[in-house]
């Protein structure tokens, strides 16, 4: 759970949530995970077990129907979220704060993406320029002709389409999604681990 929610702050916020009309569980999580841009989502297991303690002491209640809970905020919760507005400012600031830097942090883990991916496409393009060099290197005796296609030629051509293709559908991925730092920091090591791969095979 992120730090901003310690210290029972995350109870207040699924008061708030339900003062604005009742939900079930997954919406709760789905609500929070919006708030936070998706840097952030509530685990079931942090969700449930709140609310049924929020229950307990009256501040919410359920219905069920089709197999499925919708809590929604009690005249004791709301009096409760009454009490503490001041807290709830506070705890909305806080938020915002810690959007940016999740927000921040994600971009920077996106440059570190994007920065691997460079030099991994860098780095097997040199391998294959020196792949093609040494192809076209003349043999020391007997001479022989320097072959202009076949097998080795197609492949080359196979792993530059390859690499391209590769970089290119790794940069639109992190175009257009909002990752995880955990995703992210995956991705870096994968690409890293694939890149020592390359350097020992091509070497």
């Amino acid at each position: 759970m992120t730090a901003v929610f310690s210290h029972g702050r995350l109870r207040l916020y699924l008061l708030k949530l339900l003062d604005d009309g009742p939900k079930h569980g997954y919406e709760l999580i789905r609500l929070l995970e919006d708030r936070f841009l998706g840097l952030y989502a509530p685990s079931a297991g942090t969700i449930y077990p709140r609310l049924q303690r929020l229950e307990a002491e009256g501040l919410v209640s359920h219905t069920a129907a089709g197999g499925r809970k919708t809590y929604d905020i009690t005249d004791t919760g709301r009096a409760e979220l009454h009490q503490r507005a001041g807290e709830l400012t506070e705890l909305e600031s806080d938020i915002a704060a810690s959007v940016a830097d999740l927000s921040s942090l994600a971009g920077e883990i996106r440059s570190e993406v994007r920065g691997s991916v460079r030099d991994l496409k860098r780095e097997l393009s040199e391998a294959t320029r020196q792949t093609r060099r040494n192809r076209w290197e003349a043999p020391a005796a007997p001479p022989r002709p320097t072959p202009t296609a076949g097998p080795q030629a197609a492949l080359l051509d196979e792993l530059d389409q390859r690499l391209a293709a590769f970089t290119a559908e790794v940069g639109r991925l992190v175009r257009t999604r909002q990752f995880s730092e955990t995703q992210l920091s995956t991705a870096i090591r994968l690409l890293d681990g694939a890149l020592d791969g390359l350097r020992r095979l091509l070497r």
